[in-house]
């Protein structure tokens, strides 16, 4: 089969793409024919090898070189054959997944069952491919993170990037008002989604319209806690997916040093750890449900086709793209 492998830290042209062994699916796990996949942020880090604070915490990134050869955590597809003692799955089955160990940036993966969920039927599957990492990761966030409750007002910072889109729509799912901080050229995007109101990060700071909100899912790190706290209630809830990338320590150090200061504000200041959480497969049936309830929808910036997923990458390394970014297979 066709595969991209990273050999090294670097730029999207230290993707190869060559010929590798079909994985055997090993008990427990079904072999998928990857139909699409997507890039996230979490990919072009790895590939990088950046923050390279990163690279001395256990269980991240490889030391001196990639500790993941094939990059893709998410794939849409079809099971082509199943390992023993799986049960759920079956050849011919249309199937996604959010993947712990790479792999989707090939034209196979066996993926254990644990991790598998059959797509959402009226989804394509470039369209499933947009959801696993960036509407769990705003599912998690909101819901079990932030805990967001009907009637309650959530703020999305980042709201029109790949997280901050689902969040917006699955924050008005769970019954909340929701606001939506992003550059002017998406206003309309976010709007269309369903974003309340839009604020433009560009003409003023967000943090000083004197609005206050329950819930403020931050995707951009922009601001630091000192700042988010002036939009949040007196017990509201700080929930950090990410922040601005850096070659050295961000934007981990954003992280860290936002989690600091929980201990010392009312506010709660949590994060929503999409790549440690144990419940990947139970998310993404949640999130089928929303989907197939016309209540979440993907929404997809551009679509590369699988030689261009260097090209690919570059793109969703610049920022700022609406929505998410996809390669068909």
């Amino acid at each position: 089969m066709k595969a991209y492998v990273l050999r090294s830290y670097g730029s999207p042209g230290h993707l190869d793409l060559t010929d590798v062994e079909t994985p055997a699916p090993e008990p427990g796990e079904a072999l998928v024919r990857v139909r699409a996949t997507s890039v996230n942020p979490y990919d072009w880090h790895h590939m990088r090898g950046e923050p390279r604070i990163a690279r001395l915490m256990p269980g991240t990134l490889g030391l001196r070189a990639p500790k993941l050869r094939v990059l893709g955590c998410d794939v849409a597809g079809q099971v082509e054959a199943v390992g023993r003692d799986v049960t759920g799955f079956g050849p011919g089955d249309d199937v996604f997944a959010l993947l712990e160990q790479g792999g989707g940036f090939a034209e196979y993966v066996s993926v254990p069952e644990r991790l598998l969920a059959r797509k959402p039927g009226n989804l394509s599957y470039a369209q499933a491919a947009a959801v696993p990492m960036a509407a769990a990761t705003a599912l998690l966030g909101l819901r079990d993170v932030g805990r967001t409750e009907p009637g309650q007002k959530v703020l999305v910072n980042g709201a029109s990037g790949g997280v901050g889109a689902f969040a917006v729509q699955i924050a008005r799912a769970l019954g909340a008002r929701a606001d939506a901080v992003c550059s002017s050229p998406n206003a309309d995007l976010v709007r269309s989604i369903g974003a309340d109101d839009v604020i433009d990060y560009a003409a003023g700071d967000f943090t000083r319209s004197g609005r206050r909100y329950d819930v403020l899912l931050d995707v951009a790190g922009s601001r630091p806690v000192s700042a988010c706290r002036r939009v949040l209630a007196p017990r509201g809830t700080l929930v950090l997916v990410g922040g601005p990338a850096g070659r050295w320590l961000q934007p981990a150090g954003h992280v860290f040093a936002s989690l600091a200061m929980g201990p010392l504000v009312p506010q709660r200041i949590a994060l929503a750890d999409t790549v440690s959480c144990p419940a990947k497969k139970q998310i993404l049936m949640a999130l089928t449900t929303l989907i197939e309830d016309g209540k979440v929808t993907p929404v997809i910036s551009r679509t590369y086709p699988f030689h261009d997923i260097a090209e690919a990458v570059r793109y969703q390394e610049r920022g700022h793209v609406p929505g998410k970014v996809v390669v068909t297979i």
